[in-house]
């Protein structure tokens, strides 16, 4: 089974060098996210996301712990940006994604690293945290492109992405990764600073789907285009995580792959003194209840690991 990466189509007739352009001029006044800052990034001033003209990478790997379609036997390539559009509170990496981490990189260099990767053998280039960077990350293409960059690219986000943003990524982005992590509002002020998430996590996801489909998985078992969805179940929370998987089989696919993750633990700004309600991991029964829920959502391809 052969797929075509999308971006090289758009890169021959000159569109992806074209929306790299557009991309850049909007970070005059920046609304490439829902928080609309509309600071002028171009100039190097910085809103929420407190990234200037040039994008921020803290690491760069062959990531062995993702999902089994995206690491394969070489590893994904995957480049974790500084900074990030929400505020997790129980973030895992909250070092590099509340703050600003990493070294600024201009289009030449993050291409290197893109190309670097690929020479490495790994199968994808997976962008994590990009939302607040795609200008930048459209314009290295362009030339990682010229210089031979042939991987599929994943998008790999917490799905606070604005539908014109994800509009300029159609037939950019092979493989869509993000995450749902909560459907009521006030959870997400709470622990996501972001009431607005869920509505933005629900349109966003049905543009990933409308632009790549359902995931596709190559002879070997590698993804090579589509949509899979992450949820971290939390404490306290199935009936988001119900409700979650309810939308993505009614309003997305029966068929989309979720990975639901069972890893949650109390971590970044998570203590008995703060958040005391999530300062936990969760439950084996939680767990059972959260695939039950997503089975009983018509939901049936799921990543292995519990």
């Amino acid at each position: 089974m052969r797929h075509s990466v999308g971006y090289l189509e758009l890169h021959a007739r000159g569109e992806l060098r074209a929306r790299a352009e557009a991309a850049v001029d909007s970070l005059r006044c920046c609304r490439l996210c829902p928080r609309r800052c509309g600071v002028n990034r171009l100039s190097d001033e910085k809103g929420f996301c407190e990234t200037g003209r040039r994008a921020r990478v803290a690491s760069w790997f062959a990531h062995m712990g993702e999902e089994d379609c995206l690491r394969g036997w070489r590893g994904s390539g995957t480049v974790f940006f500084g900074s990030c559009n929400v505020r997790c509170c129980f973030c895992q990496n909250c070092d590099i994604s509340h703050v600003p981490a990493g070294h600024p990189v201009d289009a030449s260099e993050l291409a290197r690293i893109m190309l670097e990767l690929q020479t490495a053998g790994c199968h994808n280039i997976n962008l994590v945290t990009p939302s607040h960077v795609v200008p930048q990350v459209l314009e290295a293409l362009v030339v990682a492109t010229e210089a031979g960059l042939r991987l599929p690219v994943v998008y790999n986000t917490s799905a606070f992405d604005c539908l014109q943003t994800l509009r300029l990524l159609d037939g950019v982005i092979d493989i869509y990764m993000p995450d749902f992590k909560l459907w009521d509002e006030q959870k997400a002020r709470r622990y996501l600073g972001a009431s607005d998430y869920p509505e933005v996590a629900r349109q966003a996801i049905k543009e990933m789907h409308r632009q790549v489909g359902d995931l596709v998985l190559d002879e070997h078992g590698l993804a090579v285009r589509g949509v899979l969805v992450r949820h971290l179940v939390m404490p306290h929370a199935l009936d988001d995580t119900a409700a979650i998987m309810r939308y993505l089989g009614r309003e997305i696919s029966s068929n989309t792959y979720v990975n639901i993750m069972a890893q949650y633990r109390p971590a970044g700004l998570v203590g008995a003194d703060r958040f005391s309600e999530i300062n936990r991991g969760i439950t084996r029964a939680e767990l059972t209840e959260a695939y039950r829920t997503a089975t009983q959502a018509g939901l049936h391809r799921f990543d292995e690991r519990r």
